[in-house]
This record gives C-alpha cells, structure tokens and sequence, in this order.
C-alpha cells in the first residue's frame, strides 16, 4: 500500500457489515482516492494544524501529547487527544473502534510499521483517503463533493478547516451545518494554519 492505494479500509468495511448485519441492503459509501497532488495544500495543512502538529518531526508518537493527556484523565478532564496522524491512520486502515488495550496495542505496532515503510506524505496521503467525514463519508475528495459541491484540489482554507473542524466526531458534528462548536474549532485552525505558514511547513514532510 505504499504504491497502491488500499481498496478499503477496516472502518469502511466495519460500516458496510453493520449494515447488512440491520438489513440495509441500499446503503452506499460515499469514498473516491484522490492522489496528494489533487488535494488542496490548504486542507493537508488543516488536518495537520488540527490533529498533529508536531506530524512532520515525530516518528508516530507524540509523547508529550500523550502525557499531558495522561495527567488530564488523571484530574477528571478531558480536553484532548494523543494520536498522531500516524496513529489514526493505522486505525483507520486495520483496526476497529474502541478504547481497549487490545487495540491500542495492535494501533502502536501498525503505526511503527506505517512509520518504518511510508515516507510521511504517503501517511498523510492516506490519512485524508481514509479519515470519516460524515455518515458514511469517507476520505476528502468525497466530503469536498458532497459538502461543498466541488473537487478536494479546490477547498479553499475555510472550506478546508470546516472539515478538519468535524474530524473529532464525525458522526456529531456536521461540516454542512456547522454547530457554534465547529465554527468556532474552524476559526481556531485557521489560526493555527497562518501560524505554521502553509508553503514552508509542508516542506518539511518527506
């Protein structure tokens, strides 16, 4: 899969079982791979400004992410994540949903093979053909078609920090009708992506 792009993924696939397992033999997936080069620089910076900043210079692990995270579970609050991009696109593509020891330990394995085999912009590249952007809405170029009408090579910087903003929970939040949560999340990685400057900081994926 580093050459190819992955037929499915284990979360597309987890989605269409559960279907049929209900009965519902007119369910459609709504998913076409689009290669980097067709996906609008703004929204690679948009994931990256709102999942992982630090995705460029970790080898999988954000470590102080994970315990700054540790200690919020610790105090009661929970106020963030600490998968990396790698992580989630590991996941995605494997794994199962849940928080179980199992899965984290499969997720770490898989995500130090990803970091080992992939060269980052692939990682990235496959992250944005594989994340959840809706109900059965998966990968950019098909959120970009379905929410906003047009192709992922032509987000334009809200239109791409829009569907960042829904990524935490995408079943809950809606990038067509966006919550005061999300259009405040949007706001929030739009400053983030002028703070990392969008042409230099891509450069530093390799």
């Amino acid at each position: 899969m580093r050459w190819w792009p992955p037929a499915t993924s284990a979360f597309m696939l987890e989605a269409r079982l559960e279907a049929l397992a209900h009965g519902d033999f007119s369910f459609h997936l709504r998913h076409a791979w689009v290669d980097r080069g067709r996906i609008a620089a703004p929204m690679q910076l948009a994931v990256i400004a709102s999942e992982d900043q630090k995705f460029p210079f970790h080898h999988g692990f954000d470590f102080d992410s994970i315990q700054d995270a540790l200690r919020e579970q610790e105090d009661g609050i929970r106020t963030r994540g600490a998968s990396t991009i790698s992580q989630q696109t590991a996941k995605n593509l494997f794994l199962w949903g849940g928080r179980s020891y199992v899965r984290k330990a499969f997720e770490a394995w898989f995500t130090a093979l990803l970091e080992l085999c992939w060269p980052k912009t692939r990682i990235l590249e496959v992250y944005l053909n594989s994340a959840q952007f809706g109900p059965d809405v998966y990968g950019v170029e098909a959120a970009a078609q379905v929410y906003f009408h047009k192709h992922a090579a032509a987000l334009s910087r809200s239109e791409a920090a829009q569907l960042a903003a829904v990524l935490p929970n995408p079943l809950r939040l809606h990038a067509d009708r966006p919550s005061a949560y999300v259009v405040a999340r949007r706001e929030w990685i739009l400053t983030q992506m002028r703070a990392l400057g969008e042409v230099s900081y891509l450069r530093n994926l390799h």
